[in-house]
C-alpha cells in the first residue's frame, strides 16, 4: 500500500511539473509573449545600432580630415591651393580632373 501511494503521489508532482512546463512555453507562443520577447530583442538592437552609426560617424570625419591633408585640400600646400589662372599646367602633381 505505501508503495502505491509513493508512485500515485510521483506521477501527481510529475503531472504538475509537465503541465506547469507546458504552459509556460504555450505563453511564450500567444500574442502578449511573442510581444514582450520581441521588445527586449528589438530594444538591444536599437541601441547597437544607434552606437554604430556615431562610431561609423566619427570614423568618417576622421578619414575625411585625412583625405583632405593627403590630397591637399586643407590650405596646407600652395600649389594646389594657387589659383588655376596662375599657372594651368602646374597641379602639383595632381590630374586635372581632381581639381
Amino acid at each position: 500500500m505505501t508503495r502505491r501511494l509513493f508512485y500515485v503521489a510521483l506521477g501527481a508532482t510529475v503531472g504538475i511539473l509537465v503541465v506547469r512546463r507546458l504552459t509556460t512555453a504555450a505563453k511564450a507562443f500567444t500574442p502578449a509573449g511573442v510581444q514582450t520577447s520581441l521588445a527586449g530583442a528589438l530594444g538591444g538592437l536599437g541601441d547597437a545600432v544607434r552606437e554604430f552609426t556615431v562610431e561609423m560617424r566619427e570614423a568618417m570625419a576622421e578619414r575625411e580630415v585625412e583625405l583632405r591633408t593627403t590630397l591637399g585640400l586643407d590650405g596646407s600646400h600652395d600649389v594646389v591651393d594657387a589659383p588655376v589662372y596662375a599657372d594651368p599646367r602646374r597641379t602639383g602633381g595632381m590630374e586635372d580632373d581632381v581639381r
